[in-house]
């Protein structure tokens, strides 16, 4: 069985034991979340909501909190002595699929 799940402003397939990497949630290693917002459940039937599944829930545990890799910005001009250098490192929750209940 598998859902597709939205959190964060993107969506997810997801199975029980899968482990994925989301925007970061607010929580501790451990902590049990739950996902709502349902969007299609499938399996043996095939259930679309339109556009959320009225009483589905994912349910899911922190593994942890942790950061990308840094992404490095580089601007640069020709001729004209400009170099700036940034970087980043974007914060994510690792999350790891429990139960998925319709």
């Amino acid at each position: 069985m598998y859902a597709v799940i939205k959190t964060g402003g993107h969506q997810y397939r997801v199975q029980e034991g899968d482990s994925i990497t989301i925007e970061q949630l607010e929580g501790k290693e451990g902590d049990k979340l739950t996902f709502d917002q349902v969007l299609m459940v499938g399996g043996t039937k095939l259930m679309v909501g339109a556009p959320l599944l009225a009483g589905a829930k994912v349910l899911a545990t922190i593994k942890s909190q942790t950061k990308n890799p840094k992404v490095t910005i580089f601007k640069y001009k020709r001729r004209k002595h400009y170099k700036r250098w940034r970087g980043h490192r974007q914060p994510v929750t690792i999350v790891e699929i429990g139960k998925i209940s319709v």
